[in-house]
């Protein structure tokens, strides 16, 4: 929890610097980020997973560093490819002593593939993108966690018929509109 909480504090003073997230949803950093982010762990199947979990896009953090607070046993990966919010991940593993996090600062197409237990995506690309970007990181037994908010329904039906059979939307616990896409 003192992890969490250092991280909504430096949260909050590193977006006067850079926006990394919006300026209202920092009354609500609890249910907003910090509990949307912790409500994928509902969806890993195992108690523990053999290898890493991959972050897309991971932005200002979420889910990755929020996940890598809370299962200090799992190894996450975080990948940005915007320098600031490179230097930002970088300070805040160093800060929370996240030794079980790293962060990968480029853009995803240029890291060296590895295959993941679960990759995540919150806000990173369409579906159609993100599923084509993050296959070399991917195998049959890899979880899929991606919120997608409002459009995770819309999204997931655009897609053909054999990825659609391959996922399913879960309500969000945070917000009743909001889905996440999970593979079966």
């Amino acid at each position: 929890m003192a992890r969490l909480e250092a991280l909504i504090a430096a949260l909050i003073e590193e977006n006067q610097r850079q926006n990394l997230i919006s300026r209202p949803s920092e009354a609500q950093m609890w249910v907003r980020h910090i509990a949307d982010s912790a409500q994928l762990l509902r969806f890993v199947p195992r108690e523990t997973i053999s290898r890493p979990w991959l972050d897309l896009g991971t932005g200002a953090g979420f889910p990755g560093l929020v996940i890598a607070a809370m299962r200090p046993d799992w190894q996450i990966v975080l990948v940005e490819s915007r320098a600031r919010r490179v230097e930002w991940l970088e300070r805040m593993v160093h800060e929370l002593d996240l030794g079980n996090c790293r962060v990968e600062g480029q853009r995803l197409e240029l890291v060296e593939p590895f295959r993941a237990s679960v990759i995540s995506a919150r806000a990173f690309a369409p579906l159609e993108k993100l599923l084509s970007l993050s296959a070399p990181f991917s195998t049959k037994a890899t979880t899929y966690l991606l919120p997608k908010g409002r459009s995770a329904a819309q999204e997931l039906q655009a897609m053909p018929r054999k990825i659609r059979r391959m996922f399913h939307v879960e309500q969000s616990l945070t917000d009743e509109e909001a889905g996440i896409i999970v593979s079966k």
